[in-house]
């Protein structure tokens, strides 16, 4: 994965019910058309587009996103709704919005990457036809773009919350150079002044062992440190942490949740970090283990919670007609295998988290999230 931020996510190895609701017929999907095609009508049935990378470098993850959205049709039975995938790395995400309306697709799901959201948005906003991307990038939500991916400023703001409830006052913390490092800096801010700590400093680090460990000794005195990368590049830093501040408590942000085999970090035992609880997300990955014969990247369950969202706001939607933009900004909000969330008005996704704590053996969790979103 490239510097921590918006791209393609590292693989790993949470809704409805524990078992397929529904065995047969097989879900209403269809790979992605030939251009010269004509799609069958649907007379009872919504056509729903998924846009995610099924060739080149990131065709697994995209992959595993199409796998996902095909089984949580499955598992909801949503009989109003035919899913047809489409690949936005073959020909480029702008064609491949453009086939999907020709289609008559009315809603999308995807893109996973941001400069395929920015090419992918203004083909759909012409059409007014809403995009539920899979993207982090908040940078690229509004204006009919809905995110739901997993951003650094919800976990910030969680993981810092509890470290503040356990008596943590000052805070620091060590972020990569680029956008991603910029986000989690101003969240770092936003996040220490709610919950009444204080900042003591942030630094930016190069992303190698040498640019980490000086960043880690530039920094002062402090209770908590944040390092925001992936699990196996912030236990990197720690030595230098150790030897400036022995006592303080090692902090994490979402990216720790890719990293499956997080308990094998020695370095990184006892941290804490925030995430979207994986207790349903483990079963839907037995299911889909059992189905494809391989386990999903986790960033899958965006895929398989956007199909039952789209299952839920179709109740109101008529065969062939707009979608109802307005049912995604329902203020109840929505709940999937990665818990509750809702759309801010900006178009991201809030997200009740849980806070873990990395063990020998993975992590455990030390503050669950709350039925409903942050």
């Amino acid at each position: 994965m490239p510097a921590p931020a918006v791209q393609a996510p590292p693989p790993a190895a949470a809704a409805p019910p524990a078992e397929p609701v529904r065995t047969a017929p097989p879900p209403l999907t269809e790979a992605s058309p030939p251009p010269t095609r004509d799609l069958p009508r649907d007379e009872a049935r919504n056509r729903v587009a998924v846009l995610v990378p099924l060739s080149g470098p990131n065709a697994g993850v995209g992959q595993s996103l199409a796998n996902a959205a095909t089984l949580a049709l499955l598992d909801a039975g949503g009989d109003r709704i035919r899913l047809t995938v489409y690949d936005t790395a073959k020909t480029g995400a702008a064609a491949a919005a453009q086939q999907a309306l020709a289609d008559g697709n009315r809603l999308f799901l995807g893109p996973l990457l941001a400069e395929d959201v920015r090419a992918v948005a203004p083909v759909a906003r012409r059409a007014d036809v809403p995009v539920v991307s899979f993207s982090n990038d908040v940078s690229v939500a509004g204006s009919g773009v809905f995110l739901m991916g997993f951003t650094p400023s919800s976990s910030v703001a969680r993981v810092v919350g509890y470290a503040r409830a356990q008596g943590l006052a000052r805070f620091a913390a060590l972020t990569p150079r680029g956008v991603y490092g910029r986000r989690v800096g101003q969240a770092m801010i936003d996040a220490t002044e709610r919950a009444g700590g204080r900042l003591v400093g942030i630094q930016e680090f190069d992303r190698d062992v040498a640019g980490l460990r000086a960043a880690a000794g530039r920094l002062g005195a402090y209770d908590a440190v944040l390092i925001a990368d992936a699990a196996r590049t912030a236990a990197l830093a720690v030595p230098a942490i150790r030897a400036a501040v022995p006592r303080a408590h090692i902090l994490g942000t979402e990216l720790w949740g890719n990293d499956p085999a997080i308990g094998s970090v020695a370095g990184l035992r006892g941290a804490w970090y925030a995430a979207v609880p994986d207790t349903l997300f483990n079963q839907m990955r037995s299911r889909y283990r059992t189905r494809y014969g391989a386990a999903p990247y986790r960033l899958a369950s965006l895929a398989y919670d956007a199909v039952l969202l789209a299952i839920r706001t179709s109740r109101d939607w008529r065969p062939g007609g707009p979608y109802p933009q307005r049912a995604l900004r329902d203020p109840a909000g929505f709940t999937g295998i990665d818990g509750a969330y809702r759309f801010a008005a900006n178009g991201v996704a809030v997200r009740a988290l849980e806070v873990r704590e990395v063990t020998a053996s993975g992590s455990v969790v030390v503050s669950p999230a709350s039925d409903r979103e942050d």
